[in-house]
């Protein structure tokens, strides 16, 4: 970055030139200005770090806040709520209630538990694949493939009934928005989606089945506790909104990734024992993976060089700590082999992603059905034309017209 640059303030998120690319700022930032002063949607300034030990380390800091709920914490956007992460997810816990609930949690998610899942993914998988595959090319894989899957599965494992599914749809593309729709819309689902499932976890407690909710009411009843409603409805809300639209958006771009550049996707056709490890670097190279992981800073702390005074909202970028050259050889290119891949897609420490093995599960088993039926799968427009979802949390393409 050039000298004189240190003391402007960059507006965030920053612009990328293209749906799959990152913004040039990024390498810039690593190089010369780890620790940058931002601009957020709601005015509010913050530090951005992009390099990954900036990242890693204060993700793995116990010390620093999640709930942005300090008097002196940047809000995210405009709005009295400060967005998403000071809502109804960030808040319904107390910490000591958030670690116990997240090895309840944890112990649902076991590989062991996702193996088991897998074929049921994949038969939908298949069976939204067909749907595609009826109406004709070209078709948005989106549409057809990325939204209603994830859906399905965090449905499934909410014990919600197949008819109801479409409304989790538009709750979950609502909750996340930064922009795109207005408070009152955004308070609406929030009241719907409350409605629905106070509805449906008493239910459950009356006639208890083999989902999440049901295993969660019965854990504490056997701990000698009674599983508030509270952090069952946390619990809905959190696997809807970090299961649903981040892996929707997530099948998007991987596919996006692998047929921008044709050799990627003969390379995995030629080699179906690549699909786990094209899984994680097409994770590791997601340039769109949204706005990142705000944390405030309790106290004064040295990062990267730079002292943070306590009082700072910083934001960890993983896409671009993911793009770091000290840790990654050929950082910006695709390599579908990488291994060791120790990206941060899913963060780190004690809150990283729960539901990761989900994540990879889903991935994996859409790459093996679109291999296996969809050999000749392209995308229906140039990579450069393909065009991001703005105003989420997370990052997305808007369609990915593809053809076979």
């Amino acid at each position: 970055m050039a000298h004189g640059d240190a003391d402007r303030t960059l507006d965030y998120p920053i612009p990328a030139p293209a749906a799959l690319e990152p913004p040039p700022e990024w390498a810039e930032l690593r190089q010369g200005s780890p620790v940058a002063r931002v601009r957020l949607p709601s005015g509010d300034e913050a530090s951005l770090l992009t390099r990954y030990a900036d990242v890693k380390q204060v993700l793995t800091d116990p010390r620093f806040r999640r709930h942005l709920d300090a008097p002196d914490a940047a809000r995210v956007s405009a709005d009295e709520s400060g967005g998403v992460f000071a809502g109804a997810l960030a808040g319904a816990l107390p910490e000591e209630t958030h670690q116990q609930w997240r090895r309840m949690v944890g112990k649902w998610f076991t590989a062991k538990r996702m193996t088991a899942l897998r074929p049921g993914v994949e038969a939908t998988a298949e069976r939204l694949v067909d749907g595609m595959i009826a109406g004709g090319a070209p078709a948005d894989l989106r549409e057809h493939l990325g939204f209603p899957l994830p859906v399905w599965v965090v449905c499934d494992m909410l014990g919600v009934p197949e008819s109801d599914r479409d409304r989790f749809s538009y709750w979950s593309d609502t909750l996340l928005s930064l922009t795109r729709y207005t408070q009152a819309e955004i308070e609406a689902a929030q009241a719907e989606f409350r409605a629905y499932m106070s509805e449906h976890i008493a239910a459950t407690r009356k006639n208890p089945g083999a989902d999440l909710i049901s295993e969660l009411i019965s854990a504490a009843s056997g701990a000698g506790h009674v599983m508030p409603d509270e952090a069952l409805l946390a619990t809905a809300l959190g696997l809807l909104v970090a299961g649903h639209e981040t892996t929707a958006n997530m099948i998007g771009k991987m596919v996006g990734m692998l047929l921008a550049d044709r050799r990627r996707w003969e390379r995995l056709l030629a080699d179906r024992s690549l699909v786990r490890t094209a899984v994680e670097e097409a994770l590791r190279a997601d340039a769109n993976g949204g706005f990142g992981i705000p944390r405030y800073i309790t106290e004064d702390t040295e990062v990267g060089g730079t002292v943070i005074p306590r009082g700072t909202t910083v934001v960890c970028n993983l896409s671009a700590a993911n793009r770091d050259e000290g840790v990654f050889a050929d950082a910006d290119g695709m390599d579908l082999g990488r291994t060791p891949n120790t990206h941060l897609a899913f963060g780190a420490g004690s809150h990283a992603c729960l539901g990761q093995s989900l994540a990879r599960t889903e991935l994996q088993a859409v790459l093996e059905v679109l291999l296996r039926k969809l050999p000749g799968l392209e995308l229906a427009v140039p990579a450069e034309e393909l065009e991001r979802v703005d105003g989420l949390v997370v990052g997305g393409l808007r369609t990915l017209p593809v053809r076979w």
